[in-house]
C-alpha cells in the first residue's frame, strides 16, 4: 500500500516534533516536510507534493486560513485538515470556506488524528453534521442575511437532483447512503457532487454542506 504523503504545518517546533514522532510511527503515513509558518507552505508543497498537511490556523506571518486558501486553489491540490486549539471558533469556520476537509483539536488523541488524515487522504471530510451546526450556530450573528442571500442565489443554478445531492451533503450522508436516500446509483451521485463542485466553484464536501447550511435548506436538527 502507498503511504500517505503528509505535511506538518505549525509555528510551534515542540507540536511538529510530537506530530512527526506521532505520525511518522504509523507504517502508511510519510512525514514528506514541516513547516513553521503559513508562508512557507506553498514552496514545500511544490517540492514534496503531499497528499495531506495537517496545518495549524494560528501563525504569526501568514496564517492557516490564507494558507489552505493558496493550497487549495492549486491544481492537485492536496487535502488540509487544520489544528486548532477550539472547536466552535470563527477561525475554524473560515478555514473550511477556504477548502479546509475538516479540523483536528490539539489535545486529539493520536488515534483520532491519524485517522483524521485517513479519512481525508481517502476523500472522505472530517466533520459531522453536529460539529457542522455547532460552527454555523457559533457565526449565526455575523452576517447572516448576506451569506443566506449569497448562498441561496448560487444554489439556484442547481438542477431539483443536484439540490437534493447537495442537501444530503449537508446533513453528512455518504454517497452510498445518498443513493439509498434518492433511488439512485453511486456512481450517479458521484457524477452529481462533481457537477456541484464545478458549478458552485467548490472544492470538497465541507463547502457544499456549508453552503447548504448558509442557505437554510436543513434546519436545526441538520436534516
Amino acid at each position: 500500500m502507498t503511504a500517505i504523503r503528509l505535511l506538518l504545518v505549525d509555528d510551534d517546533p515542540l507540536v511538529r516534533a510530537g506530530l512527526s514522532f506521532m505520525m511518522g510511527g504509523a507504517e502508511d503515513i510519510e512525514i514528506v516536510g514541516e513547516a513553521a509558518d503559513g508562508g512557507e507552505v506553498e514552496a514545500l508543497v511544490e517540492r514534496t507534493r503531499p497528499d495531506v498537511v495537517l496545518m495549524d490556523i494560528r501563525m504569526p506571518a501568514v496564517d492557516g486560513i490564507v494558507a489552505t486558501e493558496r493550497v487549495r486553489a492549486r491544481p492537485d491540490a492536496p487535502q488540509v485538515v487544520v489544528l486548532t486549539t477550539f472547536h466552535a471558533d470563527e477561525q475554524v469556520l473560515r478555514a473550511l470556506r477556504a477548502g479546509a476537509a475538516g479540523f483536528v483539536l490539539k489535545d486529539t488523541p493520536p488515534a483520532e488524528i491519524l485517522d483524521a488524515v485517513r479519512r481525508v487522504a481517502g476523500g472522505d471530510p472530517v466533520l459531522s453534521p453536529t460539529v457542522t451546526r455547532q460552527l454555523m450556530a457559533h457565526a449565526a450573528g455575523t452576517a447572516a442575511d448576506t451569506r443566506h442571500a449569497r448562498a441561496r442565489e448560487r444554489l439556484a443554478g442547481l438542477g431539483e437532483r443536484e439540490r437534493e445531492v447537495a442537501v444530503a451533503v449537508g446533513r453528512g450522508l455518504s454517497n452510498a447512503e445518498i443513493a439509498a436516500a434518492l433511488f439512485m446509483s453511486v456512481a450517479t451521485v458521484k457524477a452529481h457532487v462533481s457537477r456541484i463542485l464545478a458549478k458552485l466553484d467548490l472544492n470538497n464536501r465541507v463547502q457544499i454542506a456549508l453552503l447548504a447550511y448558509d442557505a437554510g435548506l436543513l434546519d436545526e436538527d441538520g436534516r
